[in-house]
This record gives structure tokens, C-alpha cells and sequence, in this order.
């Protein structure tokens, strides 16, 4: 299980291109399966589309993507620190807490992570993005409203970036998702780094 874990964490911190340097600064992607490259190439996920996407506009930024498949914000959160210290970012970019809807955890527990992620993201000086997710009504309408609401309230007590719903324009389309209903086709992460691109970009200024 460790060594899978150590497998899944080097393909994922594998995104640079080789005419980058690493003294560029970093924009570090923290995520679960959306930004993760699931069921597809990793040059195809939105996270690589935004790499060429600074390099058009000129941006000598480097992006670090740490994203992983079934990424919790609990298991984020604990890993987080050492992320930091490895690659001090100038932007953190948080895509979590689906994981966590989907299963039904506790709210409290999740906005507490979510809270604890961008604290400590700011307190090593950078700045950060938090990318919403939204979940379907399985758990009953009162705990699918606030947990939708929850990015948006974060965002505002924590003076951060906001994504307010990453998959905004592929969620209901069949075929921008896969199989499972639940991750985007390759075909749909051009869309999702433009759900994204205008929080970088206020992030960058």
C-alpha cells in the first residue's frame, strides 16, 4: 500500500515540463481524481492546460500537481505541510472535498480542513485559490445546500480566491463525463481550466 501510495504521489508530481526550471515559482495543485487525470493522459488534465496556458500568457510560473484519486480533505490536510516545504508555492490551488460529500462526512469536519488547508497555504506567503465542488442530493437537501454554500463562505472569511463549481458546463453533459457520471472526459478539461483561470489569474496579480 505505501509503496502505491509512493507511486501515485511521483506520477502526480511529474507535471513539469523539461524547459522548466525550478527556481520558477510554483503554483501547486492539491486535488483529488478531478484534477488527478483520472481515466486519461496526464498531459490532458486541466492542471497540464494551465502549465501551457501561463506559458502563453507569458507567466514563468512552474505548476506542481499533487492531486491524487480519492483524496479526502482530511488526508490533504495531513499531507499538505510537507508539500509546502518541499515546493514553497506562490499559489495553492485547493480541489477538495468531493470525496468527502460523496461519503457523507461530517461538514464541520470538512470546513474545518478545507479552513486548516488555507491557513497554512497562507502563513508559508502564498496565495490561494479553493476550487467548490457540488454533490448530488443523496444525503438529503439541508446537508447538500451547505455543503454547496461552504466553499463560497470560506472563500469570503478567508479573503481567498474562489472556483465557485470547477465542473460548471460539464457536470450535466453526458458527454463530458465519463462512464461513472462523476469525472470529466479529457474532452472537458479545457473547460475546467476555464472555470479556473480567472481565480489564477487574480491570484497571480
Amino acid at each position: 500500500m505505501r509503496l502505491f501510495f509512493l507511486s501515485l504521489v511521483i506520477f502526480t508530481w511529474s507535471l513539469a515540463a523539461p524547459a522548466q526550471t525550478d527556481d520558477q515559482p510554483v503554483v501547486l495543485v492539491v486535488g483529488d481524481s478531478i484534477s488527478a487525470a483520472y481515466g486519461m493522459e496526464l498531459a490532458e488534465s486541466w492542471p497540464s492546460l494551465l502549465q501551457a496556458r501561463l506559458h502563453e500568457h507569458g507567466l514563468a510560473y512552474r505548476v506542481f500537481n499533487s492531486s491524487i484519486t480519492g483524496d479526502t480533505t482530511q488526508s490533504g490536510l495531513a499531507r499538505l505541510p510537507r508539500l509546502l516545504q518541499l515546493n514553497p508555492p506562490a499559489v495553492v490551488i485547493i480541489e477538495l472535498g468531493g470525496n468527502d460529500g460523496l461519503r457523507g462526512l461530517p461538514l464541520d469536519v470538512t470546513e474545518a480542513n478545507l479552513r486548516a488547508m488555507i491557513e497554512h497555504s497562507q502563513s508559508s506567503g502564498a496565495r490561494v485559490v479553493l476550487a467548490g465542488i457540488q454533490i448530488p442530493p443523496n444525503y438529503g437537501k439541508t446537508y447538500t445546500e451547505k455543503f454547496n454554500q461552504m466553499y463560497r463562505q470560506l472563500a469570503e472569511i478567508e479573503g481567498v480566491e474562489l472556483v465557485p463549481f470547477i465542473l460548471d458546463g460539464v457536470a450535466l453533459d453526458p458527454q463530458l463525463m465519463q462512464e461513472d457520471g462523476i469525472h470529466p472526459r479529457a474532452e472537458a478539461q479545457p473547460i475546467l481550466l476555464d472555470n479556473v483561470w480567472p481565480a489564477v489569474q487574480a491570484a497571480l496579480r
